[in-house]
Order: C-alpha cells, then sequence, then structure tokens
C-alpha cells in the first residue's frame, strides 16, 4: 500500500519540464515573503490612523490597478518574454514596497498602492504564459498545478510570519516582502542566464493574431471565470464573518479552517490531476464550478466546526478540480505569438472578480441576509456547470488549432 502510494506521486511529479520547476521555485520564494498584503488594512487604520471606510478605499484602488497589470503583463509577455516580465515586476514590487513603507498621507498612499498593484500584477499572466510556453500539452495541468502548490506553501507560511513581525514593527513586514521579491527576481534571472535565450518572446506568427477580445468562445470562458471568482473570493470577505456570526468562531479558528484548504491542496491536488488530466477539462472544470458553490452553499445547513470544516473540504475539491483545468484550457486556446495576452486576459477576469466580490457578496450578505447570499451561490454553481458544458466542443481543439486557423505558426514554447 506504501508503494503504491508513492508510486502514485512519484507519477505525479514525473516529466515535468526543469522551467516549470524554476518557476514554482520562484513562486515558492516571492508567496513565502506575501506579508504586507493580509494586514494592510491592519496597517492602514492602526498605524496610519485611516477609518475603516477611507482602508477601503485604499485597497479598492489594488484591484483597479491589478485589472490594469494584468493587460499590461500579458501585452508586455508577448513583446520581450514573460521570464523578463516577471523579473521586471518582482524587482519593481519590491521597490513598490518599500517606498509605501516611508508614506503616510492619504494621497500618497493611495498612489503608491495602485503603483505598486499595476507592476505586482504584471508578473501573473507572465507566469500563467511561461508555463504555457514551457510545457508540453500532456503535462500543461500538472505544470499549473505544481506552481499553485508553490504557492498555497508560500502562503501558509508568509502571512504566518508576517503577523509575528507586525507585533514587533510593521516596518519589518515591508523589508521582507521586498527582499523575497527580489531573491525570486534572482533565481529567475540565474536560471535565465544559464540557459541563454530564456527571456525571449516567441517569433511573431507567419500571418493575422487572433486576439482575446475577438475570439467569442473565449469571451464566454472569461464571463464564467469573473463569476467563479466572485464566488470563490467570498472566502475572504463573506465568509470569515459568517463563520464569526453564525458559528462563532473566533479568528484562530477560522485560520485552522483555511488551513485545511491548504493542506489538502498540497497533500492531493498533484496525484488527482494525473489521474484526471485525460478527461475533458473545461467538463472537470464545471465539476469543480459546482463543488465550490456547493460548499458555500452548505454553509446554512449546520453550526458546528466541524460541519464547517465539511464545507471548506467540499469547496477545496472544487477548487482542485476547476482552477488547474480552467489555466490549462487558457493555455491550450491562445496561439503561441498571442499566449501573453490571452493569458493577460484570463488573469485580468480574476483581478475584476477580485474587485467584485467583496461588494457584491456584502452588499447581498447585509441586504438579503447570509441565507440568500449562500443560496444565490448553490444555484450559481448550476449554472456555471450548464455553461462550462455547454462551452467544451469549443475547446476541444489540439493546442496550436486556433493559432492554424489564423494563420499563427506553430505553438511556442520558452527556451
Amino acid at each position: 500500500m506504501i508503494e503504491r502510494i508513492g508510486g502514485a506521486y512519484r507519477a505525479a511529479f514525473s516529466g515535468l519540464p526543469r522551467a516549470v520547476w524554476i518557476q514554482g521555485l520562484a513562486t515558492l520564494v516571492n508567496r513565502s515573503g506575501t506579508m504586507v498584503l493580509p494586514f494592510m488594512s491592519l496597517y492602514l487604520t492602526t498605524k496610519l490612523g485611516f477609518s475603516i471606510i477611507a482602508a477601503g478605499q485604499v485597497l479598492s484602488l489594488y484591484g483597479i490597478g491589478a485589472i490594469a497589470g494584468s493587460w499590461l503583463g500579458g501585452a508586455l509577455s508577448d513583446r520581450v518574454g514573460p521570464v523578463r516580465v516577471q523579473v521586471a515586476s518582482l524587482a519593481a514590487t519590491g521597490v513598490g514596497f518599500l517606498v509605501l513603507s516611508r508614506l503616510t498621507g492619504r494621497l500618497a498612499v493611495s498612489l503608491a498602492v495602485f503603483g505598486l498593484a499595476l507592476v505586482a500584477e504584471c508578473f501573473r499572466p507572465a507566469l500563467f504564459t511561461a508555463i504555457a510556453r514551457g510545457s508540453e500539452a500532456a503535462v500543461r495541468t500538472r505544470s499549473f498545478a505544481l506552481v499553485r502548490l508553490a504557492v498555497n506553501l508560500g502562503m501558509s507560511f508568509g502571512p504566518a510570519v508576517g503577523g509575528l513581525l507586525a507585533v514587533h514593527h510593521y516596518g519589518w513586514l515591508f523589508v521582507a516582502d521586498a527582499a523575497t521579491c527580489w531573491a525570486a527576481a534572482l533565481v529567475l534571472g540565474l536560471a535565465a542566464a544559464g540557459r541563454g535565450a530564456a527571456g525571449r518572446a516567441p517569433a511573431a506568427a507567419s500571418g493575422p493574431l487572433l486576439s482575446p477580445w475577438k475570439d467569442g468562445p473565449f469571451l464566454a470562458f472569461l464571463a464564467v471565470m469573473v463569476v467563479l471568482g466572485t464566488v470563490f473570493f467570498q472566502i475572504s470577505s463573506t465568509m470569515p464573518l459568517y463563520f464569526r456570526q453564525h458559528y462563532h468562531l473566533a479568528e484562530d479558528s477560522i485560520g485552522l479552517l483555511l488551513a485545511i484548504n491548504t493542506v489538502i491542496i498540497v497533500a492531493v491536488e498533484m496525484v488527482l490531476l494525473r489521474a484526471l488530466e485525460h478527461r475533458d477539462h473545461l467538463v472537470l472544470a464545471g465539476v469543480g464550478c459546482l463543488l465550490v458553490c456547493a460548499g458555500f452553499g452548505l454553509l446554512p445547513l449546520g453550526s458546528s466546526p466541524a460541519f464547517a470544516a465539511l464545507t471548506v473540504v467540499v469547496w477545496t475539491a472544487g477548487e482542485m478540480l476547476s482552477l488547474p483545468f480552467t489555466n490549462s484550457v487558457a493555455a491550450s486556446r491562445a496561439p503561441a505569438a498571442a499566449s501573453g495576452r490571452y493569458m493577460g486576459a484570463y488573469s485580468l477576469a480574476f483581478s475584476v472578480s477580485f474587485v467584485l466580490a467583496p461588494a457584491v457578496g456584502t452588499a447581498v450578505y447585509e441586504r438579503f441576509g447570509p441565507a440568500t447570499l449562500w443560496a444565490g451561490v448553490a444555484a450559481t454553481g448550476v449554472v456555471l456547470f450548464a455553461a462550462c458544458a455547454r462551452l467544451a466542443p469549443h475547446f476541444r481543439a489540439a493546442p496550436g488549432a486556433v493559432a492554424d486557423r489564423v494563420g499563427g505558426g506553430q505553438p511556442g514554447r520558452e527556451e
């Protein structure tokens, strides 16, 4: 039995390209220093004296900057190469954190937060593009999952250490976050230098490119992603509030519940994806959407910590089926020379939902009550599943087929 389990894990991590492992390492280093944003609202209110409303308005600028950064990062990845964009983004983000730590006025802080989001969120579409170009279609889903694993490992470490540092002095959060950004940039820069041409963009296609904004099925797919993201980001807005009010859980207990999500993903996701990677990815993503929404929809049906943990397990299962496969679907849809723009549009969809989620969720929660919110989320899951099933036939073409239809070249990869 132990040997069989070990074999399953070896198979899950086998066959992934060296470039993907480097991306995973850099992401782990970067995410291990995620300390400023989780404590930004506390920093603005307790250290700078901002009101809660003012702090919320400043933080909303991060979401707006993230939308712009998603578009910019994708466009630049096609022009100069995704690794170069990542290195520049990480370097500039580190500087941005240090600048932000020195500002106190609301206008200055607001502009700095917007600028920080703009440069920081260029990283995400560039990362997606690098993974898409650096992995064959057969292992692309697991390649994305490896980076997700790195994100989850880093996020389980960074905020915890950030909380300890904040007790002593908030300034250390900015220093640590900047240092890990620069360390991740160094990892990618050294790896790129060792490979010689790692930062190059793919050769331009021989014919007109298919823009993601003119690709009807892809736009419908992005709409599904915006809705899914708006549901999923209730994790950081209305769900903790409901855990506190309905389940009577304190912050430490809520933190432990959320840790279940990370533990399951780290322990199970790669093996699960290895077993399912030959199935229809968009159909599986639809099942994942259904489970994510079902996990939230179950919340009013119980009141014990054990039942709360069960809901986390359900939406975590949905997350493992939805997000890795939607990553792969988006990457496989893109022509080689437009992969940055496609992944930028994909990343932008989640940036939009990051802005919408707290506004929509809290509005429904306060005006109509939490039971209405969670029932609506459960019904949304059915709609998302049906949408994914309807779109699936449009995404079953082999990778590169979209490029061929518009005169593009062969699928490219980061060299």
